[in-house]
């Protein structure tokens, strides 16, 4: 076939084709790190398949999440430290999860970028299959966008998409009752909630991203970039011993916004703020932006990432349980008469 003058190419209005390739095959070995019962299909397809029966399934209802990172993405991209917020994707979206008393089983991503740099895309995908391999889900796919005009140079943003299940009838919340013992599990730090906030407060003090942390060990940028910690296998064992009535994820608005989500009609909680102390990140945020204590507790997680509320005959085996699980557990409070939380005692 005789090959005409050649017009505009795809690579030229600013999509590599052959580069989206190169990352395929570059994040296939990081992918198939996170394979698990159930999976039948690798990455490449135009859809992903994932046999429930092989997971061990016989009755499963399938529980779906979707989230990203925030703002804190803002802070990887101008650090270039792009591997810690692949887990936080992988965190948003599982440990909603779990808290529905799902298991996490697969997880799909979307990067946006206006020109795909391999290397960086690979690093943030690698961060998400440590994520995948941390929960026990399967990185079964994703979709790399390259838009050119959509995004300034250097810029991406992600989203994901985990989906669970649990055999029908063992969904949570169930059964919260009055006097149920509140068990609260530490958090990393800030996880990937209120990062407008802390990037204001840092932009207030006058801080550069490479300026020593003034509530850490090593640079602030790094110190903020601290991965949203990863629940699902501790709570899923929790679960499984029995006596969990609920999980309350603490994200964007704090234990004030989010554990009245998992507390039926009538019932409040009563929190105890001298059960745990305030990590030095959250004090220096809440120093420097002059934040008052109801303030700090409905933006940032405030040291508490998960809450669970249990039967108080089970509150004691739980939190052994939990702590053998690697996890640093509190006794925050109780469910009570009521509604919303109620704080007594002081984090400041």
């Amino acid at each position: 076939m005789t090959e005409r003058n050649k017009g505009l190419t795809y690579a030229e209005a600013g999509v590599d084709i052959d580069a989206g390739n190169a990352l395929v095959e570059r994040i296939k070995p990081a992918a198939r790190r996170t394979a698990r019962p159930g999976v039948m299909s690798g990455l490449g397809g135009f859809g992903a398949l994932f046999d429930l029966r092989a997971a061990g399934y016989t009755d499963p209802v399938l529980v779906a999440a979707t989230d990203g990172v925030g703002t804190k993405l803002r802070i990887a991209i101008d650090t270039g430290e792009l591997g810690g917020v692949g887990i936080d994707l992988v965190a948003m979206c599982v440990n909603d999860l779990v808290c529905q008393g799902a298991e996490p089983l697969f997880f799909l991503d979307y990067f946006a970028t206006g020109k795909l740099s391999v290397d960086e895309a690979a690093a943030v995908i690698e961060g998400i299959a440590e994520g995948c391999a941390r929960a026990g889900c399967a990185l079964i796919g994703g979709e790399t966008a390259e838009m050119p005009g959509m995004y300034h140079d250097g810029d991406f943003d992600l989203a994901g998409f985990a989906v669970g299940a649990m055999e029908r009838g063992a969904d949570l919340p169930a059964g919260v009752a009055e006097g149920d013992v509140l068990l609260g599990l530490a958090s990393d730090g800030v996880h990937s909630n209120g990062y407008s906030l802390v990037r204001k407060v840092v932009e207030v003090a006058g801080l550069s991203w490479d300026a020593p942390a003034p509530f850490a060990a090593g640079p602030l940028g790094a110190a903020l970039l601290t991965p949203t910690r990863l629940y699902v296998k501790p709570a899923l064992a929790a679960i499984r011993a029995g006596g969990v009535h609920a999980l309350a994820h603490i994200t964007g608005g704090g234990i004030t916004e989010n554990l009245p989500r998992v507390l039926p009609e009538g019932l409040g909680a009563g929190i105890d703020l001298d059960a745990w102390d305030l990590p030095p990140v959250f004090r220096w945020l809440a120093e420097t932006a002059g934040m008052s204590e109801s303030e700090i507790l409905k933006t940032f997680n405030s040291g508490i990432g998960m809450v669970l509320a249990v039967a108080p005959d089970r509150a004691a085996a739980l939190a052994e349980l939990l702590t053998a699980e690697g996890e640093t557990v509190v006794r925050i409070g109780r469910v009570q008469t009521g509604q919303g939380v109620a704080y007594r005692g002081s984090l400041l």
